[in-house]
């Protein structure tokens, strides 16, 4: 099957609809989550804006989790990192020891192949019908201005705008500094990960829902958050602070 970089999800009929945060390898504080929401595995659907793996200590449970039929994600610029670190020693170097990636090292070679391919057939942006109207899954983020309909065509080829869609801060640098940032046209809600905040923010239609669930010893970020994508979004969320790790007495 052709790779597509762009996958569109029809209406669930069944059940619910949700989109989680960057797991980062932290699995089992996303089934307690699931557990939260009384989640029901044979009609409800959850949709990641990316970065499975890296730094939390279950990042080897990716692909089980991608194997589900309920689980659906997009590519993280941390499965990017893993893709191309089997042909780019300093990209690997980077990634393994600056990034998170140094859980590969224990992976057995006999999975790697299978792992990276799994990791490769990931879209770079999805689309869901849901009942708050059609909603747009990114990783980091979709250039300021631009419609929905023209990012989607511009990632097809456009390596530049592959790239964006992987790494860019520019729409959270815009808010930081100027307090706003203008909708993204053509689609009624995007939901992004990537850029770690203290609490969901939701500017113009964009969501930012990375709540830095794998920084565990830190008290201002350590939340995994889901977005239900009912007719009114809702938040979920679960802490992950461990305070024993960030050194408080109890």
């Amino acid at each position: 099957m052709e790779y597509s970089p762009f996958k569109y999800f029809t209406k669930n009929r069944k059940g619910r609809d949700f989109v989680v945060g960057d797991l980062h390898g932290m699995f089992s504080s996303f089934s307690k989550l699931l557990d939260q929401v009384d989640f029901d595995y044979d009609a409800d659907r959850v949709f990641s804006v990316g970065d499975l793996v890296d730094r939390g200590s279950e990042s080897h449970r990716a692909v089980e989790f991608l194997t589900k039929p309920w689980f659906f994600s997009i590519m993280g610029n941390h499965e990017y990192m893993l893709i191309e670190s089997e042909d780019d020693e300093r990209m690997q170097d980077n990634w393994v020891n600056y990034c998170g990636g140094d859980w590969w090292k224990e992976m057995p070679d006999k999975l790697k192949p299978r792992i990276r391919k799994k990791f490769s057939k990931l879209p770079l942006a999805m689309e869901v019908e849901a009942p708050c109207g059609n909603v747009g899954i990114v990783h980091a983020d979709v250039p300021l201005h631009m419609q929905w309909s023209y990012f989607i065509k511009e990632l097809q080829t456009g390596v530049e705008m592959q790239s964006y869609s992987l790494w860019s801060r520019n729409r959270y640098k815009r808010i930081k500094t100027d307090g706003y940032s203008p909708k993204v046209e053509g689609i009624d809600l995007v939901v992004v990960g990537h850029t770690p905040v203290s609490e969901p923010l939701l500017e113009g239609n964009v969501h930012f829902i990375d709540t830095g669930a794998t920084y565990i010893e830190d008290s201002t970020l350590a939340q995994l958050t889901m977005l239900e994508l009912a007719a009114e979004p809702q938040l979920h969320q679960i802490s992950t602070y461990r305070r024993e790790l960030a050194g408080v007495r109890f």
